[in-house]
């Protein structure tokens, strides 16, 4: 009985290992289905540690070369009714539309040929992220005093991340990874209260890290090498 219990263990630890992978076909689609996010600070926002929840924002073009996959990938997310407490907590409330995107090729290292794949990923490209609204006073008791805001940012981000692929089939797979966005942009943000004679133009270009805990989504294996 032993030796039965053996060999079946032997015999599914060998499919595991054997299991055909996404490096056996030329190229593959990922789309990513949930991601929470940080996204870039605007004006003064205060509650920059907060994460946004964001539902089927992106996607991967990888060319497959064994363990090595060279990977296209954009993301888009964009919020009509965005908010954030601005300078403090009790100082002002800003609402309005927010646009993020980004556009980045890199790699993607897998440790392994098995079932369940750990891998890490590296990325370099364009990120880009807008707000149009209002700044209100956060105390209703000094009144409306609207001012519109429009806050700008374009640069360079460079983002390694860390997950792992499960292939449920050969042609399928799902994945989930953890990334860091380093950030380096230009910003111009654009103030005009009540009276636009008061209107404040400021500039300025600075880094910001941005952590991304978790981006999963599912992932299609085409043209086999077989």
């Amino acid at each position: 009985m032993k030796k039965i219990l053996l060999i079946v263990f032997i015999t599914c630890l060998s499919n595991i290992t054997n299991a055909q992978t996404g490096a056996d076909y030329n190229y593959s689609v990922s789309l990513r289905s949930f991601s929470l996010m940080q996204l870039p600070k605007v004006l003064n926002q205060t509650n920059t540690q907060d994460y946004t929840k964001m539902y089927g924002n992106g996607g991967i073009l990888k060319f497959n070369d064994n363990q090595i996959s060279y990977r296209i990938s954009g993301n888009y997310y964009r919020s009509t009714d965005f908010q954030f407490q601005n300078t403090c907590e009790t100082c002002e409330i800003g609402r309005g539309k927010i646009t993020d995107y980004s556009f980045k090729i890199g790699f993607e290292k897998n440790f392994n040929y098995s079932r369940i794949q750990p891998y890490f990923a590296f990325d370099l490209g364009y990120r880009s992220n807008r707000f149009t609204g209002t700044l209100r006073p956060a105390d209703p008791i000094v009144g409306n005093t609207n001012q519109s805001a429009d806050a700008t940012k374009n640069g360079m981000v460079i983002t390694p991340s860390l997950g792992f692929k499960i292939n449920i089939i050969p042609n399928l797979s799902i994945f989930a990874e953890s990334s860091l966005d380093f950030n380096y942009s230009y910003e111009k943000q654009d103030i005009t209260p009540s009276n636009p004679a008061n209107r404040t133009v400021n500039t300025y270009t600075k880094w910001e890290f941005l952590l991304n805990p978790v981006s999963a989504g599912i992932q299609f294996n085409f043209n086999s090498k077989n």
